[in-house]
């Protein structure tokens, strides 16, 4: 009884310690590991003590340095952590599967990443129930059309931007939503958001952005770009510009997003924008109409069309942010990069590193600098997320908008 007694008390002091280095990192996975070896009728109080705080002091997934330790509680024959790091299942080299601990119901997977990585994971539970992880209070939106959440992996070195939070003591601009526009070049209805900086007068001409998955943009949980906007602008990072999110979904259906065929080097989608889209917004709305004032931008597909837009009509968009391209799916787009004709646009092109678009991007990255084109390009410990692509955004604004 004594023996007994003197091991809990060495095992809740192994408990106490803080995950902050690698020193607590093994003591937390030694003391978990050391139940598999215990006495299992009186293990059941130190396995909840020890789950509970992890718990309390936020240690799931348990984070020291490069290092990872995910795990789960809960009844199953198999539970499996799926995201970034392994391409949603994709990639089938990264050992994904965890393992039960001996005499408990908790599984641990360890694993090593960057220190500035940021990932989006849930785990898979008996090979077809994916879950968000049920104690990880970090959450990121992702998904087409507005999405859902996924549990959020941030390691030490990761920041988020602050730009991000909105500000009370600064003014607004303003929003006009779903406007609709029957389009004659694509054949039917599309809506558009157009955001609008604070005292805009009726004289101003402002630049002009172009967005693709505007929806996606505005979302807080996605691209939470209103608030980036409002914070630039206050800040003197980039003069008042006007800002037109366009949406893929059927206005009537939502559900219905049409963005894999209008973004895919679309030439009706193209001149649906120069024929109709900008001269109605340049009607309703005060901006410019110089080239060098006129942007477009997008992620994934969206990114694809920023470069097919900007390289085909460099008379129309002077400015491309460019944002995780899918440019695998159209590679004949290097070759219109290639050749382009007129006025040099400015890029700002970024990319995740993890299972993301990198590769493509580079390539791209020697095209622009081939042509002597004035382009930034960025990478960045992340997946194809959107919690990769809203940190970025004030920086491609600034670049491509701000005062030199």
């Amino acid at each position: 009884m004594r023996i007994l007694y003197l091991a809990i008390l060495l095992l809740c002091a192994c408990l106490s310690a803080t995950a902050q280095g690698q020193g607590d990192y093994r003591k937390v996975l030694s003391t978990l590991r050391s139940f598999a070896v215990s006495d299992s009728i009186r293990l059941q109080p130190l396995v909840d003590l020890w789950w509970n705080e992890r718990k309390s002091k936020k240690e799931v997934p348990l984070i020291a340095e490069d290092s990872v330790a995910f795990f789960y509680r809960g009844p199953a024959s198999k539970v499996e952590w799926m995201g970034d790091f392994n391409a949603w299942g994709y990639k089938t080299d990264f050992k994904n599967k965890g393992k039960r601990v001996k005499n408990t119901d908790i599984w641990l997977l360890t694993c090593s990443f960057p220190k500035s990585a940021r990932l989006d994971y849930k785990l898979v539970i008996n090979g077809s129930s994916w879950i968000l992880d049920p104690i990880n209070p970090r959450q990121q939106w992702s998904g087409v059309g507005g999405g859902s959440p996924n549990s959020e992996l941030r390691m030490p070195d990761w920041k988020e931007d602050p730009i991000l939070t909105q500000r009370n003591n600064i003014q607004h601009g303003t929003i006009t939503k779903d406007l609709v526009i029957d389009s004659k070049s694509m054949g039917y209805q599309l809506t558009y958001s157009v955001y609008l900086p604070a005292g805009t007068a009726p004289t101003s001409r402002l630049p002009v952005l172009f967005t693709t998955d505007g929806n996606e943009y505005l979302m807080p949980e996605l691209g939470n770009m209103a608030t980036i906007l409002d914070n630039l602008i206050a800040d003197g990072k980039i003069p008042p510009i006007v800002v037109v999110f366009v949406d893929h979904r059927e206005p009537i259906n939502r559900s219905n997003n049409r963005r894999m065929q209008e973004l895919n080097m679309n030439e009706k989608y193209l001149a649906f924008y120069t024929k109709e889209l900008i001269p109605l917004v340049e009607t309703n709305f005060p901006v410019r109409r110089d080239p060098a004032h006129r942007g477009i931008l997008g992620t994934s597909m969206g990114g694809l069309t920023s470069a097919y837009f900007s390289f085909s009509r460099p008379d129309v968009f002077g400015l491309a942010g460019i944002q995780s391209p899918a440019f695998w799916s159209r590679p004949e787009v290097y070759n219109l990069c290639d050749s382009i004709t007129g006025p040099k646009v400015r890029v700002f092109m970024t990319s995740g590193l993890i299972n993301d678009t990198s590769e493509g991007a580079r390539r791209m990255k020697e095209v622009l600098q081939k042509n002597a084109c004035t382009y930034q390009y960025r990478e960045t410990q992340e997946g194809h997320s959107w919690g990769n692509w809203r940190n970025l955004i004030d920086d491609i604004l600034i670049d491509l908008y701000g005062t030199p």
